[in-house]
């Protein structure tokens, strides 16, 4: 016998649509799927364009690195200095805070409240502006201690200082940036802010070598062209999206709303512990740099090289991290939670086999990677030692990295939090005693660091068994 409710239902479960119902939106149509598709083909598919953007990005990042090479062993140097406070700057920006606004997007669409999903977008504006305010003016003021007490001296902390003030005058539109795409894919809507960043990625790996080493009318800015490049770039992709996000063809519309408090608690709940998380993993490589700072500038250069793949990962699995986060917390949002967490099993299993397999390849041709950026003998052989000792351990970060991802979608940070709190006790407390009370060279720190991102993964791991993460709060 068939019950009442089963009566003209589609074959997805959902009652059919009225005769002169308009017809759904493409939002509308992003939300179905990801509440009734296939989870693999719907994660790849929201993955995928996200994915080959921050490869384009990854390309940039590289390319930048190579033209830098030209300028001397000070030059890369300087960037190593520098690299561990961009990328803080970037993964907050991408991963901590926005992945509370990307979080609290996703469960504000998976409920259905869409003003709500919209107002979220100026709240995140508020926080850009403000955060993006601090990294300039901190850069700025504190920039020259850090980079001194990271082992910077002479050629290196000039250069660093010139790189640092141009990059971070950029830091508004950065988080900006960062912050309307990762609402964007909270929506479902991935394939505008990749196209965006596609486009600049294109602009800017042609335009960085011209600022640094001039032609014809363009003078020769040398590293500081590096910077100036960057912050060209993210001053054009604020103003596109900007305005795109005020049409309204987005599925979100950013337009002057009352601020309310339980929307900015809605970000922060998720992306201050995250954003604290990202700190913790950031501090990790300062004081490893600060380590690695005691063997000279040549393993400076050496450490800044290797420990740029390690963090070349995170854009690389950040791509399918954001599909993670806006398919959990779309399904938790609509109480579908047993759905969410096959979701993130899944994923974090395709985490750990791309991560890995790069991570293999890495460990056993390291040269590959050092010879795009060095032929010095002496940075060769620091850095093939620290490759063949951590990039194996890349699986763990891939697995531990999408579960901490998973776990935002859904809320709750907790473990992701312990589990990087445990990578910097490992690596940098691990690594500052072996270097400093045991005599240790470059294979003792990269043990450590390599312990560390197992760690991390066995950590996050506690969140998939967790009830408090798989369950939803009932306001």
């Amino acid at each position: 016998m068939t019950g009442g409710n089963a009566i003209g239902k589609t074959a997805t479960g959902e009652a059919p649509a009225p005769p002169n119902a308009p017809a759904p939106t493409k939002a509308m149509q992003t939300r179905a799927t990801i509440l009734t598709g296939p989870i693999l083909p719907t994660l790849l598919k929201l993955a995928l364009p996200t994915m080959t953007v921050l490869l384009a990005q990854t390309a940039v990042s590289v390319a930048e690195a190579y033209y830098v090479g030209y300028l001397g062993t000070d030059a890369l140097a300087g960037v190593a200095l520098v690299f561990p406070v961009f990328m803080l700057m970037t993964m907050m920006s991408n991963g901590g805070l926005g992945s509370g606004v990307a979080s609290a997007v996703a469960r504000a669409t998976g409920a259905g409240h869409k003003d709500d999903a919209d107002a979220l977008v100026l709240h995140a504006m508020v926080i850009a502006v403000i955060v993006g305010a601090l990294f300039t003016v901190g850069t700025g003021w504190g920039g020259p201690a850090l980079y001194r007490a990271l082992g910077g001296h002479s050629g290196a902390l000039d250069a660093a200082l010139k790189y640092s003030n141009y990059l971070f005058a950029g830091a508004i539109p950065v988080w900006i940036v960062n912050f309307l795409a990762a609402a964007l894919r909270g929506s479902g809507n991935v394939r505008v802010p990749a196209t965006v960043t596609l486009v600049g990625a294109m602009v800017l790996i042609p335009c960085s070598p011209l600022l640094i080493f001039g032609f014809g009318p363009v003078p020769r800015l040398g590293i500081a062209g590096a910077g100036i490049a960057f912050g060209l770039y993210y001053g054009a992709a604020m103003l596109v999206l900007l305005r795109y996000m005020t049409t309204g063809r987005s599925g979100l519309t950013l337009r002057l709303t009352p601020l309310q408090g339980r929307l900015f608690k809605d970000i922060l709940k998720v992306g201050l512990p995250t954003a604290l998380s990202t700190t913790l993993t950031n501090l990790t490589v300062i004081l490893v740099t600060g380590a690695v700072g005691l063997f000279g500038t040549t393993a400076l250069a050496a450490y800044g090289i290797g420990s740029r793949l390690d963090y070349i990962m995170i854009p690389i699995l950040f791509g399918l991290c954001t599909a993670v986060l806006t398919m959990v917390g779309v399904n938790m949002g609509a109480g579908q939670v047993a759905r969410a967490k096959r979701i993130a099993w899944a994923s974090s299993l395709v985490g750990a086999g791309a991560a890995g397999a790069i991570g293999v390849v890495v460990a056993i041709f390291p040269m590959l990677w050092l010879h795009l950026f060095s032929h010095d003998a002496e940075v060769l052989r620091n850095g093939a030692t620290y490759l063949r000792i951590v990039a194996p351990s890349y699986g763990a970060l891939g697995f531990g990295f999408v579960i901490a991802f998973a776990a935002q979608g859904a809320g709750h940070v907790l473990w992701p939090f312990v589990g990087a709190a445990s990578r910097l006790v490992i690596a940098a407390g691990g690594g500052w005693i072996a270097v400093r009370y045991f005599g240790g060279g470059m294979a003792s720190l990269a043990a450590m660091v390599c312990a560390s991102l197992v760690s991390y993964a066995l950590i996050c791991l506690i969140a998939m068994g967790s009830r408090s993460v798989w369950r939803v709060d009932i306001p």
